[in-house]
């Protein structure tokens, strides 16, 4: 069977990524990375997320979305991650969805549309509780709702304080949020929650591949230039086959992580193993892609002035978050050894 992104598919990726390398480029994330005390969301980034739907992905066309799946949402997130773009894009796409599949009507009419449009921020956390600590939430400070567990359910929490934490991802904001009891999403069931988790981890799992792939390509550009006893480095067969090896990884991890979503989409039978398979893929082909760019780019990888390490720090974090790969390594002995 042939699987792969439709036509339409391609030029939304083509058209996120065309947009981040004209406009919200390397220079411009270096930005967001040296001025820690900023919120970390840039207004032009923000704004485009906003005007070119990439913040509406999952949102239905009735609110104001465009009504699409977690396919469409996963190439925009694996674009993001190749830019290493900052921002709360997930966070934001995430507690929509919350709303849309746990809600009310008046909570989807009142949240679905803004969050859509860019007018109001979004955090999606399932660490801590409501009311208490919810433990560094991404731009939990920046947002206008923190969507977080509640009970055995959900809640939207628009009444609380924040204190910034810091984090050694530079591409990122977190904070400890003090929550209240928030606004119960009546519909938050454990299969609903369930639902969110796996949708959540897939949407890391995608950033995760876009880092990778971003990865390798440049360091496989620059080995092709880089001059060694008069010869290109990467004509040297150790760092040949190494480079090799790690481009089927990061295929391998790609067509996983597109497989997961859609398989959330559509409700397959095998949803529970196409996530953690997906994810476990993902952060290994992360981490050691990013390492590679480190050490094959020689010296200069290893300094601050150089952009390696955005990409490895950003790898470091999401490859643990929703499970590391050893938790989905686990999670896929059980659901396929007996």
């Amino acid at each position: 069977m042939y699987f792969a992104l439709t036509d339409d598919q391609r030029e939304f990726d083509a058209a996120v990524r065309s947009y981040l390398g004209e406009r919200f480029d390397l220079d411009a994330v270096r930005g967001v990375v040296e001025t820690p005390e900023s919120d970390g969301n840039p207004a032009s980034l923000w704004k485009a997320a906003g005007e070119q739907g990439w913040l509406a992905v999952l949102v239905p066309e009735e609110h104001d979305g465009l009504g699409l799946g977690l396919v469409e949402a996963q190439v925009i997130a694996r674009a993001l991650g190749a830019g290493v773009a900052p921002g709360p894009w997930r966070g934001t796409v995430l507690a929509a969805e919350a709303v849309r599949l746990a809600g009310s009507d008046e909570q989807r009419a009142a949240w679905l549309p803004r969050l859509a449009a860019g007018a109001a921020v979004g955090a999606f956390t399932l660490r801590g509780s409501a009311p208490g600590t919810l433990p560094a939430v991404e731009y939990g400070a920046a947002a206008d709702v923190v969507v977080a567990p509640s009970g055995a359910g959900l809640a939207l929490v628009t009444d609380a304080s924040t204190t910034p934490r810091g984090s050694y991802d530079g591409t990122t904001r977190l904070a400890d949020v003090e929550a209240g009891s928030g606004d119960a999403l009546p519909g938050a069931t454990a299969e609903v929650i369930g639902r969110l988790t796996a949708q959540a981890t897939v949407l890391v799992a995608a950033d995760l591949v876009g880092i990778a792939r971003e990865a390798i390509t440049r360091t496989v550009a620059y080995d092709r230039e880089r001059q060694q006893f008069g010869v290109p480095v990467g004509s040297f067969q150790a760092i040949k086959h190494a480079l090799a090896n790690l481009h089927v990884a990061v295929t391998m991890a790609e067509h996983a992580a597109l497989y997961a979503a859609h398989a959330v989409d559509v409700d397959l039978p095998d949803t529970p193993l196409a996530v953690s398979v997906a994810k476990a893929k993902a952060s290994d082909a992360a981490l050691d892609a990013t390492a590679a760019m480190i050490q094959y780019h020689g010296g200069i990888g290893y300094t601050w002035e150089h952009e390696a390490h955005f990409f490895y720090k950003r790898a470091k974090r999401l490859a643990a978050q929703y499970g590391d790969a050893d938790a989905h390594r686990a999670r896929i002995a059980e659901l396929t050894v007996d």
